[in-house]
């Protein structure tokens, strides 16, 4: 181990930890915007799930790399050759989410507050997306992990991130860049995992009150 070469190698570091972060982070926020209403739309519809979640569950089944490999021949080494494959893995584990968080609000809660008077979209930002809120981020705890870990395998087609220092380290048998990727990585993800946590607490104020 040369620990000599992190100094040396900040700004190299910083911008690999940025290239990783993008390529992990905006397939989530991304599959989060195309899993809400898929997942509404298969409570609306339950005929629909199991057709929906057998597609996303054979999507994920695709190994990423060969995703990778054939996307790079109409997208070019960029971003979208690695953020679209993730994207639609990390809808294999959002829409089930959300589905399982909507249908886990009880049904006389739902009467209660057509009661009051909320109706249709008022009802479902108001009672039945904060109350499914702790089970959708339980998926997206899942599905941020990991895409850290799978942006890894980026780098063995040139699109960046740490997973280039797994790769260059490899090459040169050189320990070093590999240590540091792993760490990084592991980093990256606990406190990714940590925000997640953070933003339910937030979002899901009487569950603290309760626990108090």
């Amino acid at each position: 181990m040369k620990w000599g070469w992190i100094p040396d190698h900040f700004g190299m570091l910083g911008t690999l930890l940025g290239q990783h972060s993008v390529l992990a982070f905006v397939p989530v926020l991304l599959g989060l915007l195309v899993a809400v209403p898929l997942g509404m739309a298969c409570v609306r519809w339950p005929r629909i799930y199991p057709p929906v979640l057998a597609t996303t569950s054979i999507l994920y089944a695709i190994p990423s790399i060969a995703l990778f490999v054939f996307l790079v021949s109409y997208t070019g080494l960029n971003p979208p050759t690695a953020i679209i494959p993730l994207t639609l893995y990390t809808l294999s584990v959002l829409v089930r989410n959300v589905v399982d968080g909507l249908r886990s609000v009880p049904e006389s809660v739902r009467q209660a507050a057509t009661a009051m008077g909320f109706t249709g979209l008022r009802r479902l930002l108001r009672v039945d997306l904060p109350i499914a809120v702790p089970v959708i981020i339980a998926g997206l705890r899942i599905a941020t992990v990991s895409n850290i870990s799978l942006v890894s395998v980026a780098s063995l087609i040139g699109l960046g991130g740490l997973g280039q220092l797994f790769t260059d380290g490899f090459q040169r048998a050189f320990l070093t860049p590999i240590v540091v990727g792993v760490v990084l990585t592991v980093a990256l993800a606990v406190v990714a995992d940590v925000l997640l946590v953070v933003a339910q607490r937030l979002l899901t104020p009487w569950a603290r009150g309760r626990t108090a």
